[in-house]
């Protein structure tokens, strides 16, 4: 073969792998990109340090970066309800048969949520869209929009929507893991449904947990005015960053008394982003009821500390269960980790993908023992 008719074969087998591969990438894209979804946030500018002892004596630029990215979430559900007790006569039966004995009416709520990418995906709560047959989104620039369920996690009472929007605003999204008590936060949201408030105050505790309020608790507690309609919203800090998602409020009365939680930003973050790679949060599971071990249980279990958790419960053929574990079994390291109390416990194995193994050290009737156990995927006991 001459080198000129060698030339052309090549050439004319280059140009049909280009044809091929330009095929491929306009009809078949998702071939060339197996990775998981993920949501691309944006992160904050780094401000310039302020002078100590110094801040800023308004923070209206921060409300003005954050505030268009908070929204109104309207929820509306069918309920089915009695007409009146009388249908139930016998005798007003026997004229009105069983006809108009229930009617539907259509409850009404409403909440705020967080635009946390230009992809449109918004942070709420769980609470605000639980059992809600429709839910309608409304921005500042008033724009509304019917709202996507992508997932939810009752166990930190978050979920994610999604709203399909060009030129959406989108929030910052700060480090929660680098507050302090004592920084300045201000709360955005739509109290009373009275339309869009910024409260301000200080992060008065971080890390509170044991509340009663979910499964997985490491609230910013802040004295940030947090009422009915606020859930959902965003708690920003001073450069207009989120740093949380407004949740709850401790009160008498229903209204603010200084006590409001959020979830913190980090958090809220794996959250977003398991949903929207998985459509739900896959966390690891064992299979057992752990409850606090307190200084009475810790005497009777022979320790000197009460630092660690209490098997209460085994669930049968769980992975507790068959890697030997027992109720009064005292868990005091997993993996060289110390098991301070049951939350460091839970904590420790719902942060394990299902599959890894873990190394449990404890004590039982005064025995020390170490066993290994598989980590399974935490089912939804919501759906139960």
């Amino acid at each position: 073969m001459s080198t000129r008719r060698l030339t052309r074969f090549l050439v004319s087998y280059v140009i049909v792998g280009l044809l091929v591969a330009i095929a491929v990438v306009m009809l078949k894209p998702d071939l060339l990109d197996r990775r998981e979804a993920t949501v691309a946030l944006q992160r904050p500018v780094e401000p310039a340090p302020a002078a100590p002892g110094f801040g800023p004596v308004s923070y209206a630029a921060a409300v003005e970066r954050a505030a268009p990215a908070v929204v109104n979430v309207f929820t509306s559900k069918r309920v089915a309800e009695r007409r009146s007790p009388l249908l139930d006569d016998p005798v007003f039966r026997r004229f009105f048969g069983d006809q108009g004995q229930t009617r539907e009416r259509v409850e009404t709520s409403l909440g705020s949520g967080v635009i946390v990418s230009a992809d449109g995906y918004v942070l709420t709560n769980n609470h605000v869209i639980q059992g809600a047959d429709e839910i309608q989104v409304a921005l500042n620039d008033g724009r509304s929009t019917a709202a996507e369920l992508v997932g939810k996690d009752p166990d930190t009472d978050l979920a994610v929507l999604r709203i399909r929007l060009d030129k959406l605003p989108v929030i910052s999204v700060g480090r929660s893991e680098q507050l302090r008590v004592g920084d300045v936060v201000l709360a955005i949201g739509n109290p009373f449904g009275v339309g869009q408030t910024v409260t301000q105050g200080i992060i008065s505790a971080t890390g509170r947990k044991q509340l009663g309020l979910s499964t997985f608790e490491d609230f910013i507690q802040t004295d940030a005015a947090i009422n009915p309609g606020n859930s959902g919203g965003a708690l920003i800090n001073a450069h207009g960053d989120l740093i949380g998602i407004n949740t709850a409020i401790f009160s008498r009365s229903g209204g603010s008394q200084g006590i409001g939680f959020a979830i913190p930003s980090h958090l809220a973050e794996q959250v977003l982003q398991s949903i929207v790679a998985h459509g739900r949060v896959i966390r690891g599971w064992l299979g057992v009821e752990i409850q606090m071990l307190t200084p009475a249980l810790a005497e009777s279990f022979g320790l000197e500390s009460a630092e660690g958790a209490v098997i209460a419960g085994v669930l049968r053929n769980g992975p507790a269960d068959r890697a030997g574990l027992r109720p009064g079994d005292v868990i005091l390291r997993i993996d060289d980790q110390p098991i301070r109390n049951s939350q460091a416990f839970l904590k420790l194995v719902t942060e394990r993908k299902p599959g890894e193994q873990l190394r449990i050290r404890g004590v039982h009737d005064g025995e020390r023992f170490e066993i290994m156990a598989t980590v399974a995927e935490r089912p939804d006991l919501s759906a139960r």
